[in-house]
């Protein structure tokens, strides 16, 4: 294997101090924040855990994309080309709660991206990202008796292709939500604050621009080729996985206003001008989709890699990861996305193998249950 993993990536200092900033305050005193959890966090403990045999959870189902969990346990899941979203229960029952309109599948776009109101209980809506006939725009639609209403745009214009879409949306420790955007083939986007593309968005659940955000428009961090898996630790340090062009996939490390090289700089190499990324893998090995943390280590899905990563957290700021430990190579085909079980040491972790480039087997596509050990 050719997987590398750094110590935290060099930046220029005075552009540190002035991005962190106010919100480095703000982060480390948001619910939910040091002495919490996101629904795509986790602790940082370093606990030795490994994966159990995997069993079915679901099956049947076409490019699971993004999914997560009701307060019941049950899991809402978006199909990329069939524009539904399904309810998933941990028994394997699976029921279409509606359907997104707005999504025009076609090459990597489509229905993608989902996240449910942090306050879904007392505010029951359900946020998609989704790639129309002319851009990447964010939907909010309440979901009320089981069914998903009308839908309401709270983004759009972000820039769309036939692949780099981006799509991973979620809700930080912070109350804001995050949005994974790709540079839509367009690579000088990616350097461009005044674009969405190519970026980490931070927006309010309404779809305003915090007012703490380092270029005072929807841009948390640039220099993204196509992030597609964000999660969040304990201490509310946000990791994010990107999709390398021949060469370095990356984890990295995000810090409001950070640069990350696309398409100037790949991997780490030790420019000031730009963060470098923890770990680096060969697209071959990786091509990492979906992200979660989970037993004190971020867990990758990769596509072409066709195998879950573990990448052990350490807690440390200087030096956050530990060497990555890859699971079932080869045995599943193409993974998308992995996500933890809410208050229990599980992870459920989907396959895409009708996406195009699989190689589907019986039952396919499936989302797996994956006790930690």
């Amino acid at each position: 294997m050719s997987v590398e993993f750094h110590r935290n990536g060099t930046r220029d200092a005075a552009k540190a101090v002035a991005a962190v900033g106010a919100l480095t305050v703000l982060m480390a005193c948001a619910p939910g924040g040091s002495d919490g959890e996101s629904s795509t966090g986790g602790d940082t403990s370093g606990e030795d855990v490994s994966p159990a045999e995997p069993t079915d959870v679901a099956t049947g189902l076409e490019v699971p994309w993004d999914y997560e969990f009701l307060p019941n346990g049950d899991a809402l899941v978006t199909e990329r080309d069939t524009t539904r979203i399904v309810r998933v229960t941990p028994e394997g029952d699976v029921s279409e709660v509606g359907t997104v309109d707005e999504a025009e599948p076609g090459g990597e776009g489509g229905l993608l991206g989902l996240a449910l109101s942090p306050e879904f209980e007392s505010d029951p809506h359900v946020y998609v990202y989704v790639t129309t006939g002319g851009d990447n725009r964010i939907l909010r639609m309440p979901f009320e008796g089981g069914e998903l209403g009308e839908p309401e745009v709270i983004l759009d214009g972000i820039p769309s292709g036939s692949a780099h879409n981006g799509g991973r949306i979620a809700f930080g420790p912070d109350g804001m939500l995050y949005a994974s955007t790709g540079d839509a083939q367009r690579s000088a986007l990616a350097q461009d604050t005044g674009s969405l593309a190519g970026k980490i968005l931070r927006l309010t659940p309404d779809g305003d621009v915090p007012d703490d955000n380092p270029f005072g428009n929807e841009v948390y961090s640039y220099g993204h080729r196509n992030v597609q898996g964000l999660a969040w630790d304990s201490d509310a340090q946000m990791f994010a996985v990107e999709f390398g062009a021949d060469v370095d996939d990356e984890v990295n490390v995000i810090e409001p206003g950070g640069n990350y090289g696309w398409p100037e700089a790949t991997g780490a190499p030790g420019d000031e001008e730009y963060i470098d990324a923890v770990v680096v893998w060969d697209p071959a090995e990786a091509s990492p989709s979906g992200a979660a943390i989970a037993g004190g280590s971020l867990w990758v899905a990769a596509l072409r890699g066709e195998r879950l990563w573990r990448v052990p957290l350490t807690g440390d700021a200087d030096d956050p990861v530990g060497e990555p430990v890859e699971h079932w190579r080869g045995e599943y085909g193409r993974l998308r996305h992995v996500e933890a079980v809410p208050d229990g040491d599980e992870l459920w972790v989907s396959t895409s193998n009708h996406d195009g480039r699989g190689e589907p087997n019986e039952g396919d596509d499936r989302i797996l249950g994956v006790p930690l050990r």
